[in-house]
This record gives structure tokens, C-alpha cells and sequence, in this order.
């Protein structure tokens, strides 16, 4: 996919783990783990807000686009 939610840097400077942060923003583990794979498909804003939040960031800070030759837009 071509935007990752990179947030690991962020999370491991605040000394949180993955738990931690669930808790914090409010999901579970499991999708946690989902958004940091890549394999999420979407991700709602109250989630981002809430991840912004926890990590003292901005959207810019855990979102990245990396360009995907491959994709062929619908």
C-alpha cells in the first residue's frame, strides 16, 4: 500500500509499548498491530486524533506515502 502509519518511532520515544498505546487510543491490540503491518485498509479520524494525541504529534508525523509504480488508479 502505498501510505504507511509509521508510528513506532514516535511510541518507542515516549517509552509506551504497543499495550500501552491501545489503551491510550482506545483500540485494541489487535488493530493496533493492523495499522503498523500496512495491511489496514483505512483508518477512521477519531483513531488518528486519538493516536496524534497520545504521541504528541501531528497526522504528518505517522503518515508517510511512498510512491507505487504498480497501482493503477480506479
Amino acid at each position: 500500500m502505498a501510505i504507511e502509519v509509521a508510528f513506532d518511532s514516535l511510541r518507542n520515544a515516549k517509552g509506551l509499548t504497543m499495550a500501552q498505546l491501545a489503551d491510550l487510543v482506545g483500540i485494541t491490540q489487535a488493530n493496533l498491530f493492523v495499522l503498523k503491518s500496512g495491511k489496514a485498509r483505512a483508518i477512521r479520524f477519531s483513531t488518528l486524533e486519538a493516536l496524534c494525541q497520545a504521541l504528541d504529534c501531528q497526522p504528518a508525523d505517522i503518515l508517510r506515502y511512498h510512491s507505487d509504480s504498480k497501482r493503477v488508479r480506479k
